[in-house]
């Protein structure tokens, strides 16, 4: 489904039972709604309505000229919510979004019954500047994705996982390909100019942070650091599964995932 807002489309998937409480899915850097698929059945199963927001140039939603700030991209999901008339839900991100996810509960805090951010960062990595400007000079000079779609997935997956559902793997390598220069270029510029780090431990709200073990890109320990600033955090970790445990590890994130929310 389309969204207009201010001249350009949002695209989201909101599936389940009306009266149902909310989950709100923002998905990674170069992704779409669909790196949550494995996780829709459970939600549903459980008892829960599902939303899933493509972030500005990503999967169906038109992208905009940046660059982008994290309090834009999470005004756009605000914006969705409000359009749908979804006044409190629970939040799940990967990647930078669980970077929104921080923004979104540092500025509309109110609107949220919990939040599971997955495999983030508190503020821009240190010391990644040089990387992100190789990767945009090469999206630049490509005016594509494509030179990168390899080198991205084979951090996000296992060689394993290639192994086991080579389909999967495959669908999610040419997500990377089909997201647009300019929506990827403008959050790159997100990610490399924020800093939660002051503001975490204002978040009153329950908040899970959950990270594959083998995590180069956001490992672990900066993971950690979130749920050790949030008052009321906790930290889960995957074994053997690097940025998209809830793809690599659908069973075991589900169980994590439907435990931290029936317990809300």
């Amino acid at each position: 489904m389309l969204l207009p807002l201010d001249g350009r489309n949002i695209a989201y998937d909101l599936i389940g039972p009306v009266t149902a409480p909310v989950v709100c899915m923002t998905h990674s850097l170069a992704s779409d709604g669909g790196m949550w698929a494995e996780q829709v059945p459970a939600l549903l199963a459980g008892g829960f309505r599902v939303l899933r927001i493509d972030m500005r140039g990503h999967g169906g939603s038109d992208p905009v000229n940046g660059p982008y700030t994290m309090s834009q991209l999470a005004g756009d999901v605000a914006a969705v919510l409000d359009a749908l008339a979804l006044s409190k839900v629970h939040y799940i991100g990967l990647s930078i979004g669980g970077m929104i996810g921080q923004a979104f509960a540092l500025e509309h805090g109110a609107r949220l019954l919990s939040a599971m951010w997955c495999d983030t960062m508190p503020q821009t990595p240190p010391g990644s500047t040089q990387i992100w400007e190789e990767r945009e000079k090469i999206v630049r000079d490509a005016n594509s994705l494509s030179p990168l779609a390899d080198v991205t997935v084979e951090r996000w997956l296992t060689g394993e996982m290639k192994a086991r559902d080579p389909n999967r793997y495959r669908q999610i390598r040419d997500t990377i390909v089909g997201t647009t220069p300019a929506g990827y270029l403008g959050c790159t510029a997100a990610i490399r100019n924020y800093d939660f780090v002051a503001r975490l431990p204002s978040v009153k709200l329950p908040v899970l942070v959950v990270c594959g073990a083998d995590d180069a890109g956001t490992p672990p320990e900066a993971n950690r650091r979130i749920a050790s600033l949030v008052a009321d955090g906790r930290y889960e970790q995957v074994a053997s599964a690097r940025h998209f445990p809830n793809v690599e590890h659908p069973n075991t994130f589900n169980h994590i995932m439907m435990d931290w929310l029936r317990s809300r």
